[in-house]
This record gives structure tokens, C-alpha cells and sequence, in this order.
């Protein structure tokens, strides 16, 4: 059985105000801070895509919380983010453990990475994909 841990770090969609699996995490956790874990961002066309690197110059950037109800929040996200035996295969994402830095702390945090190739795809520089959505660059398929 894998650990729970109360931490989830978010970094595309699920920062989106306006989306209803955003605005269930907002009521069901409590907001830590925002933080950034070593790792890559893509545009994946109506949402992104983080794969984990260990480059000390690649970023992704977003925002920890603190799940109420672990267990019962990460299985709708597992959904959401199609993990899991129920999902497709391979699935869409994976949800691993990650050490998340943020104000001079690090945390271990649930993040959902990308888990299919990434070739083809638009690296999103800044790794942020709040920021990037400003821009109006994502890819549309």
C-alpha cells in the first residue's frame, strides 16, 4: 500500500479558479505556499504536463496544500488526473512523491507528472503555467 501523505503540490489546472475539481481541493485543504520542484513543464494542449529532471536549472512552479482528507481527496483527483488501474493504460499521469522546495523548507509532496512521451511537445520555459496561460499560447488539438 503506498504512503499518504498530507501534501499535494498543484502547478496547471488545478490552480484554475474556475474548475470544479480546483474549487474541491480549495474546500477540502488548506493553502501552504507556493514552491517549485525540479522538473520540466509542457503543453499538453488544454492543460500541461511536469516531468521530474534533476537539472539544477529546470523548474516547475506552483502552489503546496495541505489535504483535509487525504484519501478520500486523492482518489477524485486520481480521477481527474486519470491514475489508476481504472484509468487507461498507460495512464495519463502518475501521482509520485516529490520533494517540493518552498521558502527555505522542503516538502514532500503528491504531484501528478506526465506519463507519456514527451516528444513533440512544447516546453513551457518558465515553468509556469499560470503565467503561460496569460499569454494565450496553449495548443490547441
Amino acid at each position: 500500500m503506498q504512503k499518504i501523505t498530507s501534501y499535494i503540490f498543484v502547478y496547471g489546472t488545478l490552480l484554475n479558479k474556475e474548475n470544479e475539481f480546483a474549487a474541491n481541493l480549495a474546500a477540502n485543504c488548506t493553502f501552504v505556499s507556493h514552491g517549485k520542484f525540479k522538473g520540466k513543464l509542457y503543453d499538453v494542449g488544454e492543460y500541461p504536463g511536469a516531468v521530474s529532471v534533476n537539472e539544477n536549472d529546470c523548474y516547475v512552479y506552483g502552489s503546496i496544500f495541505q489535504l483535509n482528507k487525504p484519501q478520500e481527496i486523492l482518489k477524485i483527483l486520481d480521477g481527474y488526473e486519470g491514475f489508476g488501474d481504472g484509468q487507461p493504460q498507460p495512464n495519463l499521469f502518475i501521482r509520485e512523491l516529490v520533494e517540493v522546495e518552498a521558502d527555505n523548507k522542503t516538502f514532500m509532496c503528491w504531484v501528478y507528472l506526465y506519463n507519456l512521451p514527451v516528444e513533440g511537445l512544447r516546453q513551457i520555459m518558465s515553468g509556469d503555467y499560470l503565467e503561460y496561460t496569460k499569454t494565450g499560447r496553449l495548443t490547441k488539438f
